[in-house]
């Protein structure tokens, strides 16, 4: 399936996500890391594949991906692949601001600015 014909979703897994590291913000970390290392490795088998199939044309594809010049739907093409891209590596923090707000009430809220007023 293609980009193009995947409809896009944000799907939240429901309630406390287990925590394998005892440091705050470690799990997160590690989520983030590996998103990159699945990345990282889809993008090295394409870019593995594209050489060869260059290869076997007898094209130099390395000089022409520096004479290359973007058009602009290109460019927001590469934006909006980024921006999916940066939503799937920063799901869980969306995930965990999304549950803090709606977990924030009015007197919490008031609480804090007490509290702070105090100290």
């Amino acid at each position: 399936m293609t980009d193009d014909t995947r409809p896009h979703m944000i799907r939240d897994a429901r309630g406390k996500r287990p925590d394998f590291y005892p440091t705050e913000g470690l799990d997160h970390a590690m989520s983030m890391i590996m998103v990159l290392a699945n990345e990282l490795s889809v993008l090295h088998d394409r870019l593995d594949s594209a050489e060869r199939v260059a290869k076997a044309q007898g094209m130099d594809l390395a000089a022409g991906i520096e004479a290359l010049v973007l058009d602009q739907d290109a460019l927001e093409a590469r934006e909006a692949w980024r921006q999916d891209f940066l939503a799937r590596l920063f799901y869980l923090a969306r995930k965990d601001a999304s549950e803090a707000a709606q977990a924030e009430t009015d007197d919490d809220f008031r609480s804090t600015i007490e509290d702070i007023a105090v100290n």
